[in-house]
């Protein structure tokens, strides 16, 4: 998902975030889990009924097992990049962790490059340093982006030459 919060009157700076595109709320989440574990010991305690006496306590252990990757799983859609673009330079921040990176807007040349598995990377360059970002994004918003990034980068080098 990209989230474009433009220039305010006065402050001659551009925002973007980058987030993955995330469904399921924290509430919705925990319903899932919640429904996963009922359907699990309902069947588990059938199981019981008909003989089988471990079946609760295997239904325990998978549905703590589920709701762990379910929440680990979740949990990856909590990163994120906020790409700050003014006169004066292109930040890019990795979120959650700290990482950020600084590009002259001058000198930012923003391209798409076939990747490994088949996926096209987009990449940000200037002076020999290169930056993958929007990893999570699909392809047709990474495509999206592409333009939106030249775009505002055109608009920040017309500014600044005149």
């Amino acid at each position: 998902m990209i989230v474009l919060r433009p220039a305010a009157a006065g402050l001659p700076r551009v925002t973007i975030w980058l987030r993955p595109n995330r469904t399921l709320s924290r509430r919705g989440l925990r319903r899932l889990i919640m429904l996963l574990v009922a359907l699990a010991l309902t069947t588990a305690v059938l199981g019981a009924w008909q003989g089988n006496v471990f079946a609760p306590l295997f239904a325990l252990v998978e549905s703590s097992a589920v709701a762990v990757a379910l929440c680990v799983a979740w949990r990856a859609g909590d990163r994120s990049e906020r790409i700050t673009l003014d006169d004066r330079s292109l930040e890019v921040q990795s979120l959650p962790g700290r990482q950020r990176v600084r590009f002259q807007p001058y000198w930012v040349r923003v391209r798409l490059e076939e990747g490994e598995s088949g996926c096209r990377r987009l990449l940000l360059s200037s002076h020999g340093r290169e930056l993958e970002i929007g990893r999570f994004l699909a392809e047709q918003e990474r495509v999206e982006l592409l333009r939106k990034l030249t775009v505002l980068l055109e608009g920040f080098n017309d500014q600044s030459r005149g």
